[in-house]
């Protein structure tokens, strides 16, 4: 008897969880994700950058490309790079209207190098900076090729922080974050630990920064 019914709870567990596959499938389906932009990596040299490092990311970034182009005369499209961010590395990918709106600096402790308090707008963009530091920025890379993706997954974890610290619907954040709130170029791909693998699986070298 009690086998019967074990038997039972087993076939009942798995044609529910049968029925969730086709709707799960159509929900992955509907977001319609695009990487055609792997496809045009197709330099012989590539690496996929796995970003967390605020401080000094950018500029190991920059230095990738600087060494390939001054020792070997190697630039875009020979040379690809992709810098993969999720949640700790959002501040790199967020507008300067996110920043004016929203408490990103204090919340990721993002300070203003001219202020030293936290940053209203973003300081990862133009690069402007002294030193290792010069051309280290989001446009300048972005001018030489490099590529910038951000996690969906991660927009989910930011909105959830950025609507702790202001009592805004987390869904609405997401919203606003996903349509107007990254800077023009980043791509936004399903899930950063899946593209990692993917890049590597494309010929890509990586590197933790």
């Amino acid at each position: 008897m009690k086998s019967s019914r074990r038997t039972f709870l087993s076939s009942v567990s798995a044609l529910a969880g049968a029925s969730l596959l086709p709707e799960l499938a159509g929900s992955q389906a509907a977001q319609n994700w695009d990487m055609s932009f792997l496809d045009r990596m197709t330099g012989k040299h590539r690496q996929v950058f796995d970003f967390s490092d605020l401080d000094v990311g950018l500029v190991v970034v920059k230095n990738w490309v600087d060494a390939w182009e001054s020792v070997f005369g190697l630039k875009h499209p020979d040379v690809n790079a992709m810098v993969g961010i999720a949640g700790q590395g959002f501040p790199v990918n967020a507008t300067d209207e996110m920043y004016a709106k929203y408490p990103i600096g204090q919340l990721w402790k993002v300070n203003d190098p001219a202020t030293g308090k936290p940053a209203v707008r973003n300081p990862f963009v133009a690069g402007d900076g002294r030193g290792a530091f010069a051309g280290a920025g989001v446009r300048p890379l972005q001018s030489r090729g490099v590529a910038f993706w951000m996690c969906n997954n991660a927009l989910q974890s930011v909105a959830s922080r950025i609507s702790g610290a202001t009592q805004r619907p987390q869904p609405e954040l997401y919203q606003e974050i996903r349509s107007t709130g990254l800077l023009p170029g980043v791509i936004v791909v399903p899930a950063h630990t899946m593209m990692v693998g993917i890049c590597q699986e494309r010929g890509f070298t990586y590197e933790r920064v």
